[in-house]
């Protein structure tokens, strides 16, 4: 590996996951208030159901109150709303996380519009991402959240800086781009339509790459020095022909890890640095939202 000093998300979220336990912990003592999350997943997506189930652990870990709701794949529309705003009307429920995707006769747009966006701690609501885009207080995805913090940790002051954001996702790559912009970075918002993607990367200073494609940003996109982040997920066949045959993956990132590093100043690997800190960022949502609710102050 080159000079780029790999940023630790695991042990970072670690660190926030502490944090927000001993507020949750003070929360109960000097209130009686217990934040609480409640996740919703439809059907029996394997990769959700993993990601779920680590979500409930890590809440209860916290000192949260957790509540898991497993619906069939069948459930109707209609009857997934019902219990969203059951959840919204619920006082022990403080954040509520329907996991996406849902099966295809279910629209987000339709559970969206529902959730209310005070106990919506994955910052997908047009009301959250409104005010987010407005400056104003806002719940906004954990994932460009946990992205801002890591960087803020490596680089301390953002401001002046140019960043480049491939990708324009509603859950990442445009809240992430609105949170580098009230840093007072100077942003750029990349994507498949983009002329000459290669060039207009190596004009950052930060550069996120949020697009699911494996390995898009090669070594020479990076300008010398800069932080990358990657928060691609994307699996590959095991580079070993016999557990490839067998089947057997590997984790690989938006980014080409070895290149890059060998040019980047900062860099997140995949698995281990973005990855961790979205679930981190839920639980501080979630403690946010309580706080927010019951008019304590943050």
């Amino acid at each position: 590996m080159g000079q780029a000093q790999v940023i630790d998300g695991k042990a970072f979220a670690a660190g926030l996951r502490a944090r927000v336990a001993e507020r949750v912990a003070k929360l109960k003592a000097e209130h009686g208030l217990q934040p609480g999350l409640a996740v919703v997943l439809v059907g029996d997506d394997p990769g959700s159901q993993i990601y779920v189930r680590s979500k409930g652990e890590q809440t209860l870990e916290a000192g949260m109150h957790s509540v898991t709701h497993r619906l069939p794949a069948e459930t109707s529309e209609a009857d997934l709303l019902d219990l969203v705003r059951a959840l919204n009307a619920d006082p022990a429920i403080h954040g509520i996380l329907v996991q996406f995707p849902v099966p295809p006769h279910i629209r987000q747009s339709a559970v969206l519009e529902v959730l209310s966006p005070d106990k919506d701690v994955d910052g997908l609501t047009v009301a959250n991402a409104g005010r987010l885009a407005s400056g104003l207080p806002a719940l906004s995805p954990c994932t460009p959240v946990g992205c801002m913090l890591l960087l803020r940790d490596a680089l301390g002051e953002l401001r002046g800086k140019r960043a480049v954001v491939v990708g324009r996702s509603n859950l990442v790559g445009k809240p992430i781009a609105q949170l580098l912009l009230q840093a007072d970075c100077t942003v750029t918002i990349a994507h498949s339509r983009t002329v000459d993607l290669p060039a207009v990367c190596r004009e950052a200073d930060i550069l996120v790459a949020a697009v699911g494609v494996p390995e898009l940003v090669r070594g020479d996109w990076i300008r010398p020095g800069a932080a990358v982040i990657d928060v691609g997920m994307n699996r590959l066949p095991s580079r070993d022909p016999v557990k490839a045959a067998q089947g057997k993956t590997r984790v690989v990132g938006d980014v080409a890890f070895a290149e890059c590093a060998e040019i980047a100043g900062w860099i997140t690997p995949v698995p281990g640095g973005v990855g961790p800190m979205t679930v981190a960022c839920l639980l501080q949502n979630t403690l946010t939202a309580a706080l927010r609710l019951n008019g304590i102050a943050e």
